[in-house]
């Protein structure tokens, strides 16, 4: 007799609402006949214990299901198969906990590389299904992808462990210890990161595949654990910070957690993920940047989820964060995840405070220097904001790069810019916190939560924009106009066009564009918006190839030279719109096939406050119209 599914030595099997279990359990065995269970105390002797009917047994399969044991433990549980012979087999499942157990995914900074002399010491009500699908008290490192057994993580089963590794210190002790305090329950983490691996590499379709893919591992050993977990961890995004793959980063994960969600069984599941921190292996900080706004916003794209900031912690190399720092990022993610949990599953605590988030920027005059202050406040602030040393990691940048600030303040749960400009309208600036790929950040509150990285936000005027458009109409790959100089809008206006939807921000042709290189090719992009008054706007176009732009049929902007890469803002275009229907028109050259293609989003330029103004407010804005049926 041999349990396949549901019960091990050492595990924790994740409780009910009702704070006891209903966890499936299922094996093989060679008799025929009810199945029973006995749950005494671990070690306790069983003589005069309780046996209950869980299940049955025919054909060289057994399952049952392990009902009503109290959170807590440990326990031994002995499962026993009788015939109506009489003859009888059992198996006894030892050190058996009951509380909360979590999926630790993502890459290399959640399986961990710290030093093992900073690793958190070990409670041992804390353990860790690791990738040998053994369950152990959790000790760095957890993720043992060395012995795994699902072969995407190219394990050798049964290979000799390390017995002194150098490196492998994560976060998930210190995140299991953190809730263990926090909900005086067991905590159990099942592992299943894997370093260098990217969003496509989640993606969900490859369940198929099991334990050949990234997700199918990860869904094989939650359902191997009774198909019932508390909430999944997740660090991830190093891999998704090229142009192409930055553009489609919110898209990946709301199909990843929709997808969790559904396999689970489970439509309010927790998820807690990590704004990305730094890097100084040479990466592009644009796209890191776009990477970490994205993570920044998640919450108001996909329901029950927290990022927590990382952008203040050590590195132990280029990328990955040490050990120490490590330990404090668990912490963070702990206070995160609670505040996520239903009352049942925080106990008698009132939750964490949720991780610190943007509230708002606001222009003030400086009553002594008068000069403008940018204001920043904070929501979520535990205590208040501290830092060690001069308060670092805020940006103020106009199209020059001049920061024009020369102190940050700190005054509860705001940051104020201490500015030398005069007008109060400052226009074309831009505030950001972690700005660049490796930059300085020491803000926390007094939980020892950093601020979020973001930005740009934009200060000034224009206060209200529309969205990245995502709707619009295309043409096919078409023969080469050159640097675009002699083409017409009446040329323009002959070629066919057809209602696209792209899945991501940037409005990418790559494939289509580079199947043609090194021949230099032309397409066309049409923004067609409707006005409900007369309003003063910006189409702000990002391109990486020549470029030329009618509005309402008018040349508005012309860039023979436009080369990679394409930033959101590289023409920002100027123009007036009646009520009614209007049509920006965009054609841009290959480049030889090395264009990508466009970003596109408009701005409202005659409205203007004080106050910064996320989103499109109360003004009204452009409805786009292009790429709908009809």
């Amino acid at each position: 007799m041999q349990i396949t599914l549901g019960l091990f030595d050492h595990m924790v099997i994740q409780r009910t609402p009702r704070n006891t279990t209903d966890s499936p359990f299922a094996g093989v065995c060679s008799l025929t006949g009810p199945v029973r269970v006995c749950v005494t105390g671990s070690g306790t002797r069983t003589k005069n214990a309780k046996w209950i009917t869980a299940g049955s047994a025919s054909k060289g399969h057994f399952s049952g299901t392990l009902k009503s044991v109290a959170v807590g433990g440990p326990y031994d549980i002995i499962v026993r198969i009788q015939d109506k012979a009489g003859a009888s087999e059992c198996v006894v499942v030892s050190d058996v906990l009951v509380g909360d157990v979590w999926i630790l995914a993502g890459q290399s900074n959640m399986e961990g590389c710290g030093m093992h002399t900073e690793a958190e010491t070990p409670h041992p009500l804390v353990r860790a299904f690791r990738m040998n699908d053994e369950w152990r008290v959790a000790k760095d490192p957890i993720h043992n992808r060395g012995q795994a057994i699902d072969p995407i993580h190219e394990g050798s089963p049964g290979s000799p462990e390390d017995p002194r590794p150098v490196k492998g210190t994560g976060l998930g002790v210190s995140f299991a210890k953190k809730m263990h305090a926090l909900t005086g329950v067991p905590q159990g983490l099942i592992a299943c990161a894997h370093g260098g691996t990217s969003m496509m590499q989640w993606n969900p379709a490859l369940r198929k595949l099991g334990g050949k893919s990234l997700y199918g591992a990860m869904y094989r050993r939650f359902v191997k654990n009774g198909s019932r977990v508390a909430g999944v961890a997740w660090y991830q995004g190093e891999s998704d910070t090229s142009q192409e793959s930055a553009s489609a980063y919110t898209a990946n994960m709301r199909r990843l957690v929709s997808a969790l969600r559904k396999d689970l069984k489970s439509p309010a599941l927790p998820f807690v993920a990590v704004q990305l921190s730094r890097v100084t292996d040479g990466r592009q900080p644009h796209d890191w940047n776009r990477v970490q706004e994205q993570q920044r916003i998640l919450r108001k794209r996909i329901p029950h989820l927290a990022a927590v900031p990382a952008i203040d912690l050590e590195l132990e190399d280029s990328i990955h964060i040490r050990g120490a720092s490590q330990c404090r990022l668990g912490v963070r993610l702990a206070g995160a995840m609670h505040g996520l949990l239903p009352a049942w599953q925080r106990g008698k605590r009132r939750p964490e405070a949720v991780p610190i988030e943007l509230g708002g920027i606001t222009l003030e005059r400086n009553a002594s220097s008068g000069c403008v202050d940018v204001v920043v406040s904070f929501d979520n602030v535990v205590g208040e904001l501290t830092s060690q040393g001069r308060p670092t990691g805020f940006s103020l940048r106009d199209s020059t790069d001049n920061e024009n600030f020369y102190r940050v303040d700190l005054d509860g749960n705001r940051a104020i810019i201490r500015t030398t400009v005069l007008k109060l309208d400052i226009g074309t600036k831009a505030v950001y916190y972690g700005m660049g790929a490796n930059p300085y950040c020491n803000i926390v509150d007094k939980a020892d939560r950093s601020l979020p990285v973001f930005g740009p936000v934009q200060l000034g005027t224009p206060m209200a924009r529309t969205s990245f458009v995502t709707d619009v109409d295309i043409s096919d790959v078409l023969p080469s106009a050159g640097k675009l100089g002699d083409l017409s809008y009446a040329a323009a206006g002959k070629v066919p066009l057809r209602p696209m939807r792209f899945g991501q921000e940037f409005l990418s042709r790559h494939d289509e564009l580079s199947a043609r290189a090194p021949e230099d090719t032309l397409i066309y992009f049409r923004c067609r918006f409707h006005c409900t008054e007369s309003m003063k706007l910006v189409a702000n176009i990002g391109y990486d190839g020549p470029i030329k732009v009618w509005i309402d049929g008018a040349m508005s902007y012309h860039d023979p030279e436009g080369t990679n890469p394409a930033m959101p803002d590289d023409a920002c275009v100027k123009f007036s719109s009646d009520k009614g229907e209007h049509e920006v028109l965009v054609a841009m050259a290959s480049n030889g096939g090395q264009a990508w293609g466009i970003w596109f989003f408009l701005q409202r330029t005659d409205v203007s406050s004080a106050s910064l103004r996320m989103g499109p407010g109360a003004y009204a804005m452009p409805k786009i119209v292009s790429g709908l049926a009809g």
